[in-house]
């Protein structure tokens, strides 16, 4: 299949630097540098999307689980860039390209300490294999004492750690065994130690790179991505070019202008609809001795954009509204549970976008029963990309009937979750007088524990199946965006909230005044309209937001 994506430029560096970099962009972009826990992104699902993540084998293989940054890190590139992915849903007020970059640098970084920690292993742990057993075997049963509730746990997790220690040291001034195998159970005992001292160094610079990262892209910018693995260097470079391909096939679908409808969810990437108005009348002649002349849906849109086109303009000068994006969309019905969309092809797709003769067939003909529907779309992305407005005009001739309907639907903030910055490692401790008292010490960046995890993992990321199939992976809420997937509603952000409840009324009266308009200079007799549109002008400004999608009878 093709998607009619021209790929004829050659290459070309992918640049972090656009427009799009924004708040919500860096903030989902900071999550492939995170040191957390996986499980906590759990905390960031909204009621219509939910990740799921798969634990380890056992407790015997905790020790190979990833953390939040590895696992975002791997399933992004995988859902986004990977061969005969399912098709993405756009994310509105953000750069996914951007983010995607930010994941494949996160990644590199990573495999270039693995490589580092592969070394390691190989030098100081494979070649005295029976000692680096011995000191994963300690160190697992170390851990999973110490994760539990008990606090004497922890007391008798450190003395495990510390007799095997004693006991090691033992074995090294007085080891029953002879000649060369007295000197290789010396090794296998010390060489796993240096091996860890010099593996805590790689991951701490790393660990330390990482955070740097995170940190920068939450205070506005930071350490641009890097990923020269996506430039090709000559002809014969396929999976540069094959990746440097998946980039602008990326781009070009965050372009489509085909969306989805997934009934209480609303449109997929714009948010659930929390308003709707409707203006129907019947078609009547202004003269009653010859008949208004006909025209079509798509005549009514094109006034209706026109005046949209203005609504940045204002007599008074107060700021007003920001330059909004007009666009007509195609919207597709699925259904509430789907785990896949299809975007329509054929040849008058180019590029995932609709041909504008196609768009005008939907929106003259496709106006009842089962198909697409046109809708005209007036969009702002505000509060630098937190909160996404989008008001949705669609118009439709039944019989002898004009129906003209404006809904409003609302994305809110990014999940407060990806803008949480690095925080140091430390904990409280009483002071050895004042032991009434309390004091802070601070941790190592990276502790023992996760020094080990990182070097245990570090041969198996080069076969990533038996990696995850041992450590647990992340999956991705389908249908998949970067953008709607962890969004919170804007409703509990009084600013936010005001935004969009004012966008409403203006718009509602530029689309009446563009259809009245029309309608006169046609012959149609607009009186009934406008007594309809007073109505609908002093509805439109009830203060109250609402779930417009579930039809509570």
């Amino acid at each position: 299949m093709t998607d009619g994506f021209d790929f004829s430029p050659g290459a070309q560096v992918p640049l972090s630097g656009s427009a799009g970099q924004t708040a919500a962009t860096f903030a989902l972009a900071s999550a492939a540098y995170r040191d957390e826990e996986v499980d906590k992104i759990l905390e960031a699902d909204n009621e219509w999307h939910k990740s799921t993540v798969k634990g380890p084998r056992g407790a015997w293989a905790k020790i190979f689980r990833p953390r939040l940054g590895e696992a975002f890190s791997r399933a992004v590139i995988d859902r986004m860039l990977g061969a005969g992915r399912k098709p993405l849903i756009q994310s509105f007020g953000i750069e996914p390209q951007v983010v995607v970059e930010h994941a494949l640098a996160a990644h590199r970084i990573r495999r270039d300490r693995d490589n580092w920690l592969s070394a390691v292993m190989v030098l100081c742990g494979v070649l005295f294999l029976p000692g680096l057993l011995l000191w994963l075997l300690v160190f697992v049963l170390r851990s999973n004492l110490a994760r539990r509730e008990d606090k004497r746990a922890g007391t008798l997790a450190n003395a495990l750690l510390l007799g095997v220690g004693v006991v090691a040291v033992i074995f090294l001034v007085k080891t029953p065994l002879t000649g060369f195998w007295a000197w290789y159970a010396r090794a296998s005992i010390v060489m796993p130690v240096v091996g860890w001292v010099w593996a805590k160094r790689i991951c701490e610079n790393t660990a330390k790179d990482l955070r740097d990262r995170w940190s920068g892209l939450l205070a506005g910018g930071g350490i641009g991505a890097k990923i020269p693995e996506a430039v090709p260097g000559s002809p014969g470079e396929t999976a540069a070019e094959n990746l440097r391909q998946s980039l602008a096939r990326l781009s070009a679908e965050q372009q489509s202008n085909s969306v989805f409808y997934a009934g209480p969810k609303g449109i997929l990437g714009m948010g659930t609809r929390w308003g709707s108005w409707q203006l129907a009348e019947e078609l009547v002649s202004a003269d009653s001795a010859k008949e208004f002349h006909p025209f079509r849906s798509w005549d009514v849109i094109t006034a209706i954009k026109r005046e949209l086109g203005l609504l940045e303009r204002t007599i008074i000068n107060t700021g007003g509204f920001p330059k909004p994006v007009i666009r007509d969309w195609v919207v597709t019905p699925i259904g509430e549970n789907a785990k896949a969309v299809s975007r329509p092809e054929g040849t008058d797709v180019e590029a995932y976008q609709l041909k504008t003769h196609a768009i005008q067939d939907i929106c003259n003909k496709q106006q009842f029963g089962s198909g697409n529907r046109h809708y005209l779309g007036v969009q702002w992305i505000l509060w630098d990309g937190q909160l996404i407005l989008t008001m949705m005009i669609t118009v439709t001739v039944l019989h002898e009937t004009l129906r003209i309907e404006i809904t409003g639907h609302a994305l809110g903030p990014v999940n407060p979750l990806f803008n949480d910055k690095p925080s140091a490692k430390e904990k409280e401790v009483q002071k050895a007088v004042k032991f009434w008292e309390t004091r802070k010490v601070k941790l190592p960046l990276v502790d023992a524990d996760e020094v080990v995890r990182l070097s245990a993992r570090a041969p198996l990321t080069w076969y990533p199946p038996l990696l995850n199939w041992l450590g647990g992976t992340l999956t991705l809420p389908e249908p998949f965006g970067l953008r709607h997937s962890w969004a919170d509603q804007p409703w509990r952000h009084r600013f936010m909230a005001d935004d969009a409840l004012r966008a409403a009324t203006p718009v509602l009266r530029a689309v009446h005044a563009a259809a009245f308009r029309l309608l006169e200079e046609n012959g149609v007799d607009t009186e009934k309209f406008g007594s309809r549109s007073s109505v609908l002008s002093g509805l439109v400004q009830d203060p109250t937001p609402r779930k417009a999608d579930t039809y509570d009878a």
